[in-house]
């Protein structure tokens, strides 16, 4: 198949690139999809970092770990009595590949379904038309449009060389075959928190150093204090305004530098993980061959179509950088397929929902107070903690609150803030009411089914107005 002609080529198989390649074929358009993912066997694993090494792996151990956090803590509560309990973190990994291997075969299976033609191997631009394909052979494809969506990789730091063993990166966090005795963590973020949980509920000690001096900066402050008394209570340390300044790797441990207010110290502990951020990952695509321009972050730069600054190559998801989020990924695969074939894709960048699947879940989408004061917008509060709720009280999880905000003039829902169980499911109605524009007195005046968690988003609404029956 050398030199064959395509509509579009997709480079990348994640969550934006096989959403793109397989709406661009449900639009009538020939498409090639291009990855270079494999699994153990070197067979192609298409689902990029989400379903390999981010977002389906963590989930699967984090939802193990929380099984296993339960039947410890809270079964006896329930009146289940077990005396004792052990992990099999192998078992727990062989489970968790399990549900890797099933998804990404099923990626496969729905670019073969929708004619989209995969090509196992890595890309790189011979012009802007053409790109070679490497892999168990060497060919070249043409099409008139190309889609780079190459996804994140971790960001990584000179000073702190990843090997996997001692300092680990996110994917070396989901591959350790023992519960570490002490987990370092440098950075307070997504991923460092979700595996400082994971690593946390089977036992390790865990410590995570954030540079800056505010937890979670981008979470309403609210739910952010109320998320890090959560976590400390859970056993995990955070120390805010501490640097990592070195570490050292020894054959048991690793000792780490760190500076904070009260000067520089040491401390040891048996991994190191990194998780201080992610880069865009364009190494080998030969950007440079056809012009293509990046930041000076490494991102390509797109315009309000996501085409870069060549005619004809367009980009998506995480390498063009924003929300680096799967969802956000694959809404921008849509909406560039509908504008290829002349249709008006959109993305509503307001209404993303962001979650951290730590336990309580935290879950938002739209604007947090401090972004409405800065803004200097007037905006009334409606909250609603999960303890008056009681599906919550019969579950025994009723940590957290739903909190609402709302535009003073126009009650329009302007942030939907949520720490607390199902978190990241009850986001999905404020989402829905960001997009529609609704305002608070619509879901106050939305029937919700008794007894659900949902029942908080009803009585935040309600409390907007002041008038919350149950608290």
């Amino acid at each position: 198949m050398d030199n064959s002609s395509y509509d579009v080529i997709v480079i990348g198989a994640g969550p934006a690139g096989y959403v793109c390649a397989i709406r661009c074929a449900q639009l009538g358009m020939s498409v090639a999809c291009i990855d270079q993912w494999s699994d153990k066997n070197n067979k192609p694993s298409p689902g990029g970092t989400c379903l390999n090494v981010g977002c389906i792996p963590s989930k699967a151990l984090l939802d193990s770990s929380h099984h296993y956090s339960f039947i410890n803590d809270h079964a006896s509560e329930h009146g289940i009595d077990i005396s004792e309990s052990e992990i099999n973190v192998t078992k727990m990994q062989q489970r968790k590949n399990k549900v890797v291997k099933t998804l990404t075969t099923g990626v496969k299976g729905l670019l073969k379904k929708n004619k989209v033609e995969f090509f196992h191997g890595s890309a790189s631009f011979v012009d802007s038309n053409t790109v070679k394909i490497s892999g168990d052979t060497e060919q070249s494809i043409s099409a008139n449009s190309i889609v780079i969506a190459t996804g994140s990789k971790p960001f990584e730091l000179d000073f702190l060389p990843i090997d996997q063993k001692r300092i680990i990166d996110s994917t070396g966090a989901l591959a350790l075959t023992s519960v570490p005795k002490h987990l370092g963590v440098i950075g307070a973020g997504v991923i460092g928190l979700e595996m400082a949980s994971v690593w946390s509920r089977l036992g390790a000690k865990v410590t995570v150093w954030e540079a800056v001096d505010q937890f979670l900066p981008l979470v309403d402050k609210d739910i952010a204090n109320q998320a890090n008394k959560m976590l400390s209570k859970q056993g995990i340390q955070v120390q805010l305004s501490c640097k990592v300044l070195a570490a050292e790797v020894n054959k048991n441990d690793v000792k780490v530098t760190v500076s904070d207010s009260d000067g520089e110290s040491q401390i040891d502990v048996s991994h190191l993980l990194v998780a201080i951020g992610r880069v865009a990952n364009t190494q080998g695509l030969a950007l440079d061959a056809v012009n293509v321009v990046t930041n000076e972050k490494g991102f390509i730069e797109t315009d309000d179509q996501w085409q870069t600054n060549i005619k004809g190559i367009y980009a998506i998801g995480d390498v063009i950088g924003g929300a680096m989020l799967a969802h956000k990924g694959s809404e921008e695969g849509v909406a560039l397929a509908e504008h290829l074939s002349g249709q008006h894709g959109h993305v509503n960048y307001a209404a993303i929902p962001w979650v951290i699947y730590t336990w309580p879940e935290i879950a938002w989408a739209g604007d947090t107070e401090q972004v409405l004061k800065e803004k200097n917008i007037q905006y009334n509060k409606g909250q609603f903690p999960f303890m008056a709720l009681g599906r919550a009280r019969a579950m025994g999880d009723s940590e957290g609150v739903i909190k609402f905000l709302a535009d003073a003039n126009t009650d329009q829902l302007l942030g939907v803030h949520i720490i607390g169980p199902n978190a990241s499911e009850l986001i999905a109605e404020g989402v829905l009411a960001l997009e529609a524009e609704l305002t608070a007195e619509d879901l106050a005046r939305t029937i919700h089914a008794h007894p659900t968690l949902s029942e908080g988003l009803h009585e935040a609404a309600l409390d907007v107005a002041d008038r919350a029956i149950h608290f």
